[in-house]
């Protein structure tokens, strides 16, 4: 995905579903969330009582509902200052995306194995084709690098990642893309300030709404930016003068390194290494909440160069079988990009490999079993009755779910690695 560096909210406008009797209408009231001190900008958002057909009607696109929900946005939008005719027509133009909505509930970061992952993505083809451009954008790589301290293998990285190398933007209106999410309710406040993001670039007039065309999410251009992404950090890196993250690959790449710099890449640490971990190491240490300083690891048997007192933090994202990583403050920045484990890990490999890199020295499994938002989403709800806090029933594997997986191993005499497999899984009542 996208850089997701969310502008100042002022209002939040969320949905609640009243479901009545079969047959029956549902009704939709938007509930405006404001801070106690911001009470006074009520006024200026509108109130709009929605009215949702029935459920086989309301899944079509162009829904009463999808449209008095971007009307209440297009209020907001008004109430905002975006007032020129572009904007206008951009709002008038908007359509729902279903396929917008179906993308969002399965996203591979979070629902593919590991092994799956670095397989669709460290490609022989993209190894070879990130090496060539190396080599062909040497020169803006090597003055980015001067300037913003961030390799050009990794901002190389994240091109390949995002769109290939520019082989596929996406082709969804990100208008379309950034209304439909932002009438969903799983994530309607993010989306409905990057959908007002993307009118001030419209309203400003740095790209137009038949140029906005982008991934399911609504990112944009070479490196996929996200509409907010886009207004704070986007540069013109050609000096021709505008901005131009489709087109050019110097405003992309610039804009990329200048972002990275901007949310906190050191200059003098890597992103990570994998580390090979003694026989009888202790799982319970792994996780990023759980930082050490270098010279603590290594009195614990992993062996990897750089300063001793560098905090960095233990990642195995497919458990005791697969591979380890020792990651530090550039991991957590890759995050902020994308806060997948597996997509920061990815990043960091591929960039790695563009270098000359070795493969891994140990494969994650193959056999790892491949959980759906459901499936976690009901582990998440075992672990919590049974007592281990797995933190929000959000159907993702982060860090407080693998905490309660550790935990709850722990208790059953299994090794704590916090993974999900099928023993595990099993002993849940999951498959």
């Amino acid at each position: 995905m996208s850089p997701v560096s969310v502008g100042s909210v002022t209002t939040k406008v969320n949905c609640r579903r009243l479901t009545l009797p079969p047959g029956s209408v549902t009704l939709s009231l938007p509930v405006i969330a404001l801070f106690p001190t911001m009470l006074r900008l009520l006024p200026r958002v509108a109130l709009i009582a929605t009215i949702a057909l029935p459920l086989s009607a309301a899944a079509q696109p162009d829904t009463t509902q999808f449209r008095q929900c971007v009307a209440t946005l297009g209020e907001r939008a008004r109430a905002e200052g975006l007032t020129s005719p572009a904007v206008a027509q951009a709002l008038a133009g908007i359509h729902y995306e279903q396929q917008v909505i179906d993308a969002d509930r399965r996203q591979p970061e979070f629902v593919d194995t590991f092994a799956n992952y670095l397989e669709r993505r460290l490609t022989p083809e993209r190894i070879a084709g990130g090496r060539v451009l190396l080599q062909q954008h040497r020169a803006l790589l090597t003055q980015l690098e001067q300037q913003y301290g961030v390799p050009g293998e990794v901002l190389v990285s994240f091109w390949g990642l995002e769109t290939n190398y520019g082989g596929f933007f996406g082709k969804i209106p990100v208008l379309n893309s950034l209304a439909t999410l932002a009438c969903d309710e799983r994530r309607a406040s993010y989306f409905s300030e990057e959908l007002l993001n993307a009118l001030r670039l419209v309203n400003r007039g740095e790209t137009t709404p038949s140029q906005m065309v982008g991934s399911w999410a609504g990112a944009m251009g070479h490196t996929q930016f996200m509409p907010s992404t886009w207004l704070r950090y986007a540069i013109d890196g050609d000096g021709n003068g505008r901005v131009d993250l489709w087109g050019s690959t110097a405003d992309a790449l610039t804009s990329a390194a200048n972002y990275l710099q901007q949310i906190g890449w050191r200059r003098d640490q890597r992103w990570g290494d994998e580390v090979v971990l003694p026989a009888s190491f202790a799982y319970d240490l792994a996780g990023r909440q759980r930082p050490q300083m270098l010279s603590a690891w290594r009195e614990l048997g992993l062996r990897v160069d750089g300063d001793p007192a560098r905090s960095l933090a233990l990642v195995v994202p497919s458990g005791h079988r697969g591979p380890a990583f020792l990651v530090g403050d550039n991991f957590d920045v890759i995050l902020r990009w994308n806060r997948s484990e597996s997509y920061a890990l990815a990043v960091g490999l591929l960039a790695d490999q563009l270098v000359g890199a070795a493969p891994l020295k140990v494969n994650p499994p193959v056999d790892a079993p491949r959980l759906s938002r459901a499936q976690v989403e009901a582990m998440q709800r075992k672990l919590a009755t049974l007592g281990f806090a797995a933190g929000e029933v959000d159907g993702v594997l982060g860090p407080a779910t693998r905490d309660a997986l550790r935990r709850f191993q722990q208790q059953r005499g299994m090794v704590a690695d916090g993974f999900p497999d099928t023993p595990v899984l099993q002993a849940l009542g999951v498959l």
